[in-house]
């Protein structure tokens, strides 16, 4: 059974620094690096929105609001894919979800197949 487990996410500052994690399991991680891995995040009442996808070849992209200060990255050997946010704002407050093999529109939600349930981060002003 293919699993996605996230963690990391707290309460942290404005300014501040977080990773998240999310480890894969059920498929070799090199297969589902193959799929192509990506970050969303969801706040109460508002769609799944993008945040970052790196595909199979390592080539990334990110949405406007995480370029510059969010980065996603993979280590094979721990099966794990990674989110790491610096310059936190108050608007990156929302929960966070992995997700694996998108089809070709990786900017939609509804491209994916694969979900984690999601870690909460809170970023205070």
């Amino acid at each position: 059974q293919v699993q996605l487990v996230e963690s990391g996410g707290r309460l942290v500052q404005a300014g501040d620094s977080l990773r998240l994690s999310c480890v894969a399991s059920g498929v070799t991680f090199t297969t589902f690096t193959s799929f192509g891995m990506g970050w969303f995040r969801q706040v109460p009442g508002k769609e799944r929105e993008f945040v970052a996808h790196m595909r199979w070849n390592g080539s990334t992209d990110y949405a406007d609001s995480a370029k510059g200060r969010f980065t996603i990255s993979t280590d094979n050997a721990k099966d794990t894919v990674y989110l790491q946010m610096n310059s936190l704002k108050p608007d990156d407050t929302a929960v966070y979800y992995c997700a694996a093999d998108p089809d070709s529109c990786y900017s939609e939600y509804r491209s994916w197949d694969y979900w984690g349930q999601g870690t909460q981060v809170t970023v205070s002003s």
